[in-house]
Protein backbone atom coordinates (compact mmCIF):
# COMPACT_ATOMS: atom_id res chain seq x y z
CA UNK A 1 0.00 0.00 0.00
CA UNK A 2 1.45 3.57 -0.87
CA UNK A 3 0.13 6.84 -1.80
CA UNK A 4 -3.22 8.04 -2.71
CA UNK A 5 -5.24 4.89 -2.92
CA UNK A 6 -8.83 5.41 -1.93
CA UNK A 7 -11.49 7.68 -0.54
CA UNK A 8 -14.78 6.98 1.45
CA UNK A 9 -17.80 8.19 0.95
CA UNK A 10 -16.70 10.82 3.85
CA UNK A 11 -13.66 11.81 1.99
CA UNK A 12 -11.42 9.90 4.64
CA UNK A 13 -9.01 7.79 3.25
CA UNK A 14 -8.21 3.69 4.03
CA UNK A 15 -11.42 3.53 6.76
CA UNK A 16 -9.33 4.86 9.11
CA UNK A 17 -10.97 7.77 10.54
CA UNK A 18 -9.78 10.82 12.88
CA UNK A 19 -6.32 10.98 14.27
CA UNK A 20 -5.27 13.89 16.39
CA UNK A 21 -1.35 13.65 16.24
CA UNK A 22 0.23 16.00 19.07
CA UNK A 23 3.75 16.71 20.01
CA UNK A 24 5.42 16.84 22.95
CA UNK A 25 8.81 18.18 24.24
CA UNK A 26 11.00 21.26 24.66
CA UNK A 27 11.88 23.72 22.11
CA UNK A 28 14.39 23.32 20.05
CA UNK A 29 13.83 19.84 19.72
CA UNK A 30 12.55 19.49 16.03
CA UNK A 31 8.50 19.40 17.22
CA UNK A 32 7.93 21.93 14.15
CA UNK A 33 10.26 20.60 11.98
CA UNK A 34 8.35 17.07 12.08
CA UNK A 35 4.63 18.70 12.09
CA UNK A 36 5.24 20.58 9.08
CA UNK A 37 7.01 17.16 7.70
CA UNK A 38 4.14 15.12 8.63
CA UNK A 39 1.53 17.28 7.23
CA UNK A 40 3.25 17.39 3.93
CA UNK A 41 3.63 13.88 3.61
CA UNK A 42 0.08 13.04 4.64
CA UNK A 43 -1.37 15.73 1.64
CA UNK A 44 0.62 14.47 -0.42
CA UNK A 45 -0.73 10.95 0.38
CA UNK A 46 -4.60 12.21 -0.04
CA UNK A 47 -5.27 12.64 3.68
CA UNK A 48 -7.65 15.45 4.82
CA UNK A 49 -4.62 17.29 7.05
CA UNK A 50 -4.04 20.34 8.95
CA UNK A 51 -1.44 21.75 11.07
CA UNK A 52 -2.11 23.65 13.97
CA UNK A 53 0.59 25.65 15.25
CA UNK A 54 -0.01 26.86 19.00
CA UNK A 55 3.16 29.48 18.51
CA UNK A 56 1.27 30.95 15.41
CA UNK A 57 -2.19 31.19 17.88
CA UNK A 58 0.45 32.37 20.26
CA UNK A 59 1.27 35.44 18.35
CA UNK A 60 -2.03 36.54 17.33
CA UNK A 61 -2.98 36.56 20.72
CA UNK A 62 0.71 38.61 22.11
CA UNK A 63 1.78 40.62 18.63
CA UNK A 64 5.12 41.37 20.29
CA UNK A 65 7.99 39.07 21.87
CA UNK A 66 10.21 40.34 24.40
CA UNK A 67 11.78 37.95 26.12
CA UNK A 68 12.74 34.76 27.18
CA UNK A 69 9.96 35.24 30.45
CA UNK A 70 7.21 35.44 28.82
CA UNK A 71 7.94 31.49 28.60
CA UNK A 72 8.55 31.11 32.49
CA UNK A 73 5.77 28.56 33.79
CA UNK A 74 6.01 30.46 37.34
CA UNK A 75 4.84 34.22 35.24
CA UNK A 76 0.84 33.88 35.84
CA UNK A 77 -0.01 36.07 33.69
CA UNK A 78 1.93 35.00 30.89
CA UNK A 79 0.71 31.45 31.50
CA UNK A 80 -2.80 32.66 30.98
CA UNK A 81 -2.29 33.89 27.41
CA UNK A 82 -0.44 30.99 26.82
CA UNK A 83 -3.07 28.89 27.77
CA UNK A 84 -5.58 30.47 25.36
CA UNK A 85 -3.72 30.13 22.51
CA UNK A 86 -2.80 26.44 23.24
CA UNK A 87 -6.67 25.71 23.97
CA UNK A 88 -7.53 27.49 20.67
CA UNK A 89 -5.62 26.06 18.95
CA UNK A 90 -7.37 22.71 20.66
CA UNK A 91 -10.59 23.79 19.73
CA UNK A 92 -10.00 24.41 16.06
CA UNK A 93 -7.93 21.60 15.07
CA UNK A 94 -11.11 19.23 17.29
CA UNK A 95 -13.55 21.60 14.90
CA UNK A 96 -11.57 20.95 11.90
CA UNK A 97 -11.81 16.89 12.43
CA UNK A 98 -15.46 16.40 13.36
CA UNK A 99 -16.00 19.18 10.04
CA UNK A 100 -14.41 16.25 7.70
CA UNK A 101 -10.82 16.34 8.62
CA UNK A 102 -9.18 12.90 8.87
CA UNK A 103 -5.97 14.33 10.44
CA UNK A 104 -5.05 16.88 12.71
CA UNK A 105 -1.51 17.68 14.21
CA UNK A 106 -1.17 19.89 16.67
CA UNK A 107 2.24 21.60 17.05
CA UNK A 108 3.04 22.82 20.40
CA UNK A 109 5.17 21.99 24.11
CA UNK A 110 2.64 20.55 26.22
CA UNK A 111 4.86 19.36 28.48
CA UNK A 112 3.38 18.33 31.98
CA UNK A 113 0.98 15.13 32.28
CA UNK A 114 -1.51 17.10 33.11
CA UNK A 115 -1.74 18.74 29.87
CA UNK A 116 -1.58 16.14 27.83
CA UNK A 117 -3.96 14.31 29.84
CA UNK A 118 -6.63 16.82 29.42
CA UNK A 119 -5.76 17.09 25.80
CA UNK A 120 -6.68 13.46 25.66
CA UNK A 121 -9.88 13.67 27.50
CA UNK A 122 -11.29 16.15 25.47
CA UNK A 123 -10.45 14.68 21.74
CA UNK A 124 -11.68 11.09 23.12
CA UNK A 125 -15.16 12.39 23.91
CA UNK A 126 -15.21 13.87 20.24
CA UNK A 127 -13.96 10.17 19.21
CA UNK A 128 -10.60 11.33 18.06
CA UNK A 129 -8.06 8.97 18.00
CA UNK A 130 -4.55 10.22 19.34
CA UNK A 131 -1.36 9.41 18.83
CA UNK A 132 1.71 11.98 21.17
CA UNK A 133 4.95 12.05 19.21
CA UNK A 134 7.63 13.36 22.29
CA UNK A 135 10.78 14.54 21.02
CA UNK A 136 13.78 14.00 23.34
CA UNK A 137 17.49 15.23 22.92
CA UNK A 138 20.24 15.07 24.91
CA UNK A 139 22.77 15.86 22.56
CA UNK A 140 23.44 19.42 22.88
CA UNK A 141 25.32 19.69 19.59
CA UNK A 142 21.72 19.05 17.93
CA UNK A 143 19.67 21.52 20.17
CA UNK A 144 22.32 23.87 19.77
CA UNK A 145 22.32 23.32 15.74
CA UNK A 146 18.25 23.53 16.17
CA UNK A 147 18.64 26.82 17.79
CA UNK A 148 21.29 28.73 15.37
CA UNK A 149 19.91 27.31 12.26
CA UNK A 150 15.95 27.40 12.80
CA UNK A 151 14.61 29.02 15.79
CA UNK A 152 16.69 32.14 15.84
CA UNK A 153 14.72 32.68 12.21
CA UNK A 154 11.24 32.53 13.61
CA UNK A 155 8.92 35.41 13.79
CA UNK A 156 9.53 36.01 17.43
CA UNK A 157 13.27 37.43 16.41
CA UNK A 158 12.50 39.27 14.09
CA UNK A 159 15.03 42.16 13.66
CA UNK A 160 17.20 40.70 16.51
CA UNK A 161 20.67 40.65 16.64
CA UNK A 162 22.34 37.03 16.13
CA UNK A 163 23.85 36.16 19.43
CA UNK A 164 20.94 38.07 21.40
CA UNK A 165 18.55 36.28 19.97
CA UNK A 166 20.66 32.67 20.72
CA UNK A 167 21.18 33.55 24.33
CA UNK A 168 17.27 34.43 24.59
CA UNK A 169 16.51 31.25 23.42
CA UNK A 170 18.52 29.26 25.28
CA UNK A 171 17.39 30.79 28.66
CA UNK A 172 14.00 30.07 27.45
CA UNK A 173 14.65 26.43 27.68
CA UNK A 174 16.42 27.17 31.01
CA UNK A 175 12.53 28.31 32.38
CA UNK A 176 11.04 25.66 31.09
CA UNK A 177 13.02 22.53 31.86
CA UNK A 178 12.20 22.31 35.65
CA UNK A 179 8.87 22.31 34.68
CA UNK A 180 8.73 19.34 31.49
CA UNK A 181 7.71 15.84 32.91
CA UNK A 182 8.42 13.37 29.97
CA UNK A 183 5.98 10.74 29.22
CA UNK A 184 6.21 8.00 31.71
CA UNK A 185 2.25 6.74 31.01
CA UNK A 186 1.96 3.40 29.45
CA UNK A 187 -1.62 3.27 28.63
CA UNK A 188 -1.05 6.39 26.10
CA UNK A 189 -0.35 5.90 22.47
CA UNK A 190 2.69 7.42 21.81
CA UNK A 191 5.80 7.68 19.41
CA UNK A 192 9.51 8.96 21.21
CA UNK A 193 12.01 10.10 19.92
CA UNK A 194 15.54 10.47 21.13
CA UNK A 195 18.20 12.55 19.64
CA UNK A 196 16.07 13.12 15.92
CA UNK A 197 15.90 9.91 14.82
CA UNK A 198 18.75 7.81 16.87
CA UNK A 199 16.30 6.02 18.88
CA UNK A 200 12.88 5.18 18.74
CA UNK A 201 10.32 3.84 21.34
CA UNK A 202 6.84 3.37 20.21
CA UNK A 203 3.94 2.55 22.49
CA UNK A 204 0.43 1.31 21.99
CA UNK A 205 0.69 2.49 18.37
CA UNK A 206 -1.80 0.85 15.97
CA UNK A 207 -4.02 1.06 12.41
CA UNK A 208 -2.27 1.84 9.38
CA UNK A 209 -1.97 5.26 9.25
CA UNK A 210 -0.23 5.59 12.75
CA UNK A 211 1.74 2.59 11.48
CA UNK A 212 2.94 4.44 8.47
CA UNK A 213 4.36 7.47 10.30
CA UNK A 214 6.34 5.29 12.53
CA UNK A 215 7.84 4.27 9.85
CA UNK A 216 7.88 8.02 8.09
CA UNK A 217 9.51 9.49 11.37
CA UNK A 218 12.53 6.86 11.17
CA UNK A 219 13.62 8.51 8.20
CA UNK A 220 13.20 12.02 8.95
CA UNK A 221 16.43 14.18 10.31
CA UNK A 222 16.73 17.85 11.16
CA UNK A 223 19.94 18.29 9.35
CA UNK A 224 20.14 20.74 6.90
CA UNK A 225 20.57 19.83 2.60
CA UNK A 226 19.74 20.82 -0.73
CA UNK A 227 17.88 19.27 -3.17
CA UNK A 228 18.14 19.82 -6.56
CA UNK A 229 15.86 19.47 -9.49
CA UNK A 230 16.73 19.11 -13.42
CA UNK A 231 14.76 17.82 -16.51
CA UNK A 232 16.85 15.59 -18.33
CA UNK A 233 18.83 16.73 -21.47
CA UNK A 234 16.71 16.80 -25.27
CA UNK A 235 16.85 12.95 -26.66
CA UNK A 236 17.04 11.86 -30.24
CA UNK A 237 13.83 10.89 -29.98
CA UNK A 238 12.23 13.45 -27.66
CA UNK A 239 8.38 12.50 -27.47
CA UNK A 240 9.14 9.18 -27.64
CA UNK A 241 8.59 6.68 -24.54
CA UNK A 242 9.51 3.40 -26.45
CA UNK A 243 12.98 4.49 -28.18
CA UNK A 244 14.78 5.18 -24.90
CA UNK A 245 16.75 7.35 -27.47
CA UNK A 246 20.40 8.89 -26.63
CA UNK A 247 21.00 12.48 -26.06
CA UNK A 248 20.97 14.79 -29.40
CA UNK A 249 23.89 17.39 -29.85
CA UNK A 250 21.41 20.03 -28.53
CA UNK A 251 20.77 17.60 -25.54
CA UNK A 252 24.67 17.23 -24.67
CA UNK A 253 24.89 21.14 -24.73
CA UNK A 254 22.32 21.09 -21.95
CA UNK A 255 23.76 18.74 -20.23
CA UNK A 256 27.45 20.61 -19.58
CA UNK A 257 25.77 23.49 -19.15
CA UNK A 258 23.64 22.15 -16.54
CA UNK A 259 27.14 21.07 -14.61
CA UNK A 260 28.49 24.70 -15.07
CA UNK A 261 25.34 25.77 -13.16
CA UNK A 262 25.38 23.32 -10.59
CA UNK A 263 29.14 23.59 -9.81
CA UNK A 264 28.94 27.70 -9.52
CA UNK A 265 25.76 27.32 -7.13
CA UNK A 266 26.98 24.86 -5.07
CA UNK A 267 30.55 26.80 -4.92
CA UNK A 268 28.70 29.87 -4.22
CA UNK A 269 26.67 28.20 -1.47
CA UNK A 270 30.28 26.54 -0.09
CA UNK A 271 32.09 29.75 0.18
CA UNK A 272 28.92 30.83 2.92
CA UNK A 273 28.90 27.97 4.67
CA UNK A 274 25.87 26.39 3.48
CA UNK A 275 27.13 23.37 2.22
CA UNK A 276 29.78 20.97 1.13
CA UNK A 277 30.80 21.47 -2.13
CA UNK A 278 31.95 17.98 -2.94
CA UNK A 279 29.00 16.48 -1.08
CA UNK A 280 26.58 15.58 -3.84
CA UNK A 281 24.51 12.60 -4.59
CA UNK A 282 23.64 12.27 -8.73
CA UNK A 283 20.20 10.30 -9.26
CA UNK A 284 18.81 9.80 -12.08
CA UNK A 285 16.31 7.09 -13.66
CA UNK A 286 17.80 4.08 -15.84
CA UNK A 287 16.49 5.61 -19.15
CA UNK A 288 19.19 6.78 -21.29
CA UNK A 289 18.50 10.64 -21.88
CA UNK A 290 18.53 10.94 -18.08
CA UNK A 291 21.38 9.13 -17.07
CA UNK A 292 23.21 10.60 -20.39
CA UNK A 293 22.40 13.84 -18.64
CA UNK A 294 24.57 13.14 -15.99
CA UNK A 295 27.70 11.86 -17.53
CA UNK A 296 29.29 15.28 -17.13
CA UNK A 297 29.31 15.08 -13.25
CA UNK A 298 32.33 13.01 -13.17
CA UNK A 299 33.41 13.65 -9.95
CA UNK A 300 29.97 12.78 -8.14
CA UNK A 301 28.46 9.47 -7.57
CA UNK A 302 25.30 8.88 -9.92
CA UNK A 303 23.03 6.28 -8.83
CA UNK A 304 20.22 4.83 -11.69
CA UNK A 305 16.82 4.59 -10.23
CA UNK A 306 14.21 2.38 -12.09
CA UNK A 307 11.22 4.18 -10.22
CA UNK A 308 12.16 7.65 -11.43
CA UNK A 309 11.06 6.71 -14.79
CA UNK A 310 8.65 9.02 -16.48
CA UNK A 311 4.97 8.31 -16.71
CA UNK A 312 4.94 5.65 -19.87
CA UNK A 313 1.89 6.94 -21.75
CA UNK A 314 0.86 3.81 -23.61
CA UNK A 315 -1.20 3.43 -26.51
CA UNK A 316 -0.75 7.40 -26.71
CA UNK A 317 3.51 7.32 -26.92
CA UNK A 318 4.35 9.45 -29.35
CA UNK A 319 1.20 11.35 -29.93
CA UNK A 320 0.07 14.81 -29.55
CA UNK A 321 -2.64 16.40 -27.84
CA UNK A 322 -4.53 16.90 -31.16
CA UNK A 323 -3.94 13.33 -32.05
CA UNK A 324 -5.07 11.50 -29.05
CA UNK A 325 -8.48 13.78 -28.94
CA UNK A 326 -8.82 12.80 -33.33
CA UNK A 327 -8.23 8.74 -32.20
CA UNK A 328 -9.33 7.80 -28.55
CA UNK A 329 -11.72 10.73 -28.29
CA UNK A 330 -13.19 9.24 -25.02
CA UNK A 331 -10.36 8.48 -23.70
CA UNK A 332 -8.96 11.86 -23.86
CA UNK A 333 -11.86 13.68 -22.53
CA UNK A 334 -11.68 10.75 -19.16
CA UNK A 335 -7.97 12.36 -18.59
CA UNK A 336 -9.44 15.99 -19.17
CA UNK A 337 -11.50 15.13 -16.20
CA UNK A 338 -9.05 13.59 -14.17
CA UNK A 339 -5.49 14.06 -15.01
CA UNK A 340 -4.61 12.95 -12.02
CA UNK A 341 -5.85 9.34 -12.19
CA UNK A 342 -6.81 8.63 -15.67
CA UNK A 343 -4.44 6.52 -17.23
CA UNK A 344 -4.10 5.84 -21.14
CA UNK A 345 -4.79 1.80 -22.43
CA UNK A 346 -1.51 0.26 -21.49
CA UNK A 347 0.12 3.43 -19.57
CA UNK A 348 0.72 4.90 -16.15
CA UNK A 349 -1.50 7.49 -14.59
CA UNK A 350 0.01 10.37 -12.27
CA UNK A 351 -1.39 8.40 -9.31
CA UNK A 352 0.76 5.55 -10.60
CA UNK A 353 3.44 7.74 -10.56
CA UNK A 354 2.76 8.53 -7.04
CA UNK A 355 3.20 5.38 -5.71
CA UNK A 356 6.35 4.03 -7.42
CA UNK A 357 7.64 7.47 -6.17
CA UNK A 358 6.78 6.90 -2.59
CA UNK A 359 10.22 5.27 -1.79
CA UNK A 360 12.17 7.71 -2.95
CA UNK A 361 10.78 10.14 -1.23
CA UNK A 362 11.50 8.07 1.99
CA UNK A 363 14.91 8.06 0.73
CA UNK A 364 14.91 11.77 0.20
CA UNK A 365 14.23 12.16 3.86
CA UNK A 366 16.51 10.22 5.20
CA UNK A 367 19.47 11.70 2.84
CA UNK A 368 21.76 13.78 4.58
CA UNK A 369 23.72 14.87 1.53
CA UNK A 370 22.77 17.52 -1.27
CA UNK A 371 21.08 15.36 -3.95
CA UNK A 372 20.70 16.43 -7.57
CA UNK A 373 17.70 14.51 -9.43
CA UNK A 374 17.97 14.37 -13.03
CA UNK A 375 14.35 13.30 -14.30
CA UNK A 376 11.04 13.47 -16.77
CA UNK A 377 9.05 16.51 -15.78
CA UNK A 378 6.50 14.30 -14.55
CA UNK A 379 8.79 12.84 -12.10
CA UNK A 380 10.25 16.27 -10.84
CA UNK A 381 6.49 17.60 -10.91
CA UNK A 382 5.28 14.95 -8.32
CA UNK A 383 8.59 14.86 -6.38
CA UNK A 384 8.00 19.16 -6.05
CA UNK A 385 4.07 18.51 -4.95
CA UNK A 386 5.25 16.31 -1.92
CA UNK A 387 7.59 19.00 -0.36
CA UNK A 388 5.51 21.79 -1.28
CA UNK A 389 2.99 19.88 0.26
CA UNK A 390 0.45 20.54 -2.72
CA UNK A 391 -2.70 17.78 -2.65
CA UNK A 392 -2.41 15.72 -5.87
CA UNK A 393 -6.00 15.85 -7.20
CA UNK A 394 -6.17 18.19 -10.40
CA UNK A 395 -2.83 19.92 -9.55
CA UNK A 396 0.23 17.52 -9.81
CA UNK A 397 -0.37 17.17 -14.03
CA UNK A 398 -0.01 20.91 -14.71
CA UNK A 399 2.73 22.46 -12.91
CA UNK A 400 5.51 23.92 -14.71
CA UNK A 401 8.67 22.46 -14.44
CA UNK A 402 10.64 24.40 -17.53
CA UNK A 403 13.96 22.64 -18.81
CA UNK A 404 16.05 25.54 -18.96
CA UNK A 405 15.62 25.98 -14.88
CA UNK A 406 17.62 24.57 -11.90
CA UNK A 407 15.36 24.02 -8.99
CA UNK A 408 17.20 24.28 -5.33
CA UNK A 409 15.10 23.24 -2.42
CA UNK A 410 16.04 23.57 0.97
CA UNK A 411 13.23 22.07 3.30
CA UNK A 412 13.02 23.76 6.71
CA UNK A 413 11.46 23.80 10.17
CA UNK A 414 9.55 26.84 8.95
CA UNK A 415 8.95 25.55 5.21
CA UNK A 416 10.65 25.00 1.70
CA UNK A 417 12.57 27.54 0.78
CA UNK A 418 12.97 27.67 -2.82
CA UNK A 419 15.20 28.95 -5.95
CA UNK A 420 15.13 28.61 -9.17
CA UNK A 421 18.46 29.40 -10.88
CA UNK A 422 18.33 29.82 -15.14
CA UNK A 423 19.94 27.39 -17.55
CA UNK A 424 21.51 29.72 -20.20
CA UNK A 425 20.89 28.41 -24.03
CA UNK A 426 23.59 28.95 -26.41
Amino acid sequence: MAAQLYKTESGRLFHAGAFAFITVGLPARGKTHISRALGRYLSWLGVPTKTFHVGQYRRQLVRRYTSHNFFDPANDETTCQRKQAADQALEDMIAFLLQGGQVGIYDGGNATAERRRYMLERLQSNNIQTVFIESVCNDEKIVNANIRNVKVNSEDYRGWDLEEAINDFKERIKVMEPFYETIEDESLSYIKLINVNQQIIVNHVKGFLPSRMVFYLMNLHTAPRAIYFARNGYSTGENSYKADSPLSDEGHRYAKRLQEVITARRKARAEHGDCDAQALKIWTSTRCYSYSTAEYFNEFPVRHRKSLAEINPGICDGLTNEEIKAQYPREFQAHLKDAYRHRYPRGESYHDLAVRLESVILELEHEKQDVLIIAHESVLRTLYAYFRGIQPEGIIPYIAMPRNVLLEICPSAYGIRELKVGIPRD
